[in-house]
């Protein structure tokens, strides 16, 4: 404590099948501190990890476990999908427009999330253990080492911070904060709002001319990226709520409303301009992009059914 200058943090961690896999020595070590720091003497202010597992394991026990199963359930910090399954179990639901609310959302993450990893051997599966750790959060972070990806091209990004935030929220009642770790210079590490992040990728490459004229030349897969980017962009929004309406606004009128990258998706791909269009709608529908304007949205509308028109043509 005297080296840290400040109180010890307790840390949860939501693993990925491919970290669970590649590195169970990580695992362990980190296994390893909490069971140490767990055990220190140390006042709750500066040690909330210790006094935490005091307090859950005397519960534990109250629920009928051995001191022994107390103590060790009592220790969980790092979940993760069922051993030999990957993801967070998000992107169904969001694909098929399966879910109504919050805890829709929340349900699927914690079934998909809530396996318990120690480093000794396969995951346990230890529900309650994971909603007592989602119950205490109060910053979601998400750390990225590199810049070949942003948030809003792969669907990983929001089933796993999205999905922890929403699953919280829907547990508690409060979005926590949330945060985005950019260590692509690992001597210069940034720590921005989930909000800051979004905004930035939004305007450095979502509705950026150069980037849209790059996946242009691509024909079917560069349409498929700009349908994909919309999903993703709206994933985060229903997770999270850290995107603004006028993003929607932003997306639409680049990727739908321009005349010529519509002619572009029409021609190319336009399951791609239909899926744009009704995922835009979909986030008017749910209150996700309020201030829709009443043209805009007529015009979507239009364009959802004439896209539907030509792919049935095609067929």
């Amino acid at each position: 404590m005297s080296l840290l200058g400040r109180p010890r943090v307790d840390v949860t961690l939501r693993i990925s099948g491919f970290f669970r896999d590649a590195f169970p020595n990580l695992i362990d070590l980190f296994h390893q501190a909490v069971t140490v720091v767990s055990q220190l003497d140390e006042p709750p202010a500066d040690n909330p990890l210790a006094a935490r597992v005091r307090q859950e394991a005397a519960q534990w026990q109250a629920a009928g476990l051995t001191p022994e199963q107390a103590e060790g359930r009592s220790r969980y910090r790092i979940f993760g999908s069922k051993p030999g399954a990957y993801g967070a179990g998000l992107q169904g639901l969001i694909d098929a427009q399966n879910w109504t609310t919050d805890a829709d959302l929340a349900r699927a993450y914690i079934n998909w999330s809530c396996y318990a990893y120690t480093g000794q051997g396969e995951g346990r599966a230890a529900p309650e253990a994971f909603e007592s750790r989602l119950k205490s959060l109060q910053i979601v972070l998400h750390n990225q080492d590199n810049r070949e990806h942003d948030l809003l091209d792969s669907d990983d990004y929001y089933q796993f911070q999205g999905g922890m935030t929403v699953a919280t929220r829907a547990l508690t009642g409060q979005t926590p904060q949330v945060y985005f770790g950019d260590h692509a210079l690992p001597e210069k590490p940034k720590i921005r709002t989930l909000r800051e992040e979004i905004a930035r990728v939004y305007r450095s490459r979502v509705v950026n001319p150069k980037w849209i004229e790059g996946v242009m030349r691509h024909g079917y897969k560069g349409a498929f990226e700009m349908a994909a980017t919309v999903d993703y962009l709206f994933a985060y929004d229903a997770t999270t709520r850290c995107v603004a309406d006028y993003m929607y606004e932003g997306v639409a009128q680049a990727y739908v409303l321009d005349e010529t990258v519509q002619a572009f998706v029409q021609e190319k791909n336009p399951w791609a301009l239909r899926d744009m269009t009704e995922r835009l709608l979909e986030a008017h529908q749910r209150g996700l992009w309020a201030q829709a304007p009443g043209d805009m949205l007529n015009r979507l509308r239009a364009i959802a059914l004439q896209a539907e028109a030509h792919i049935e043509s095609r067929l």
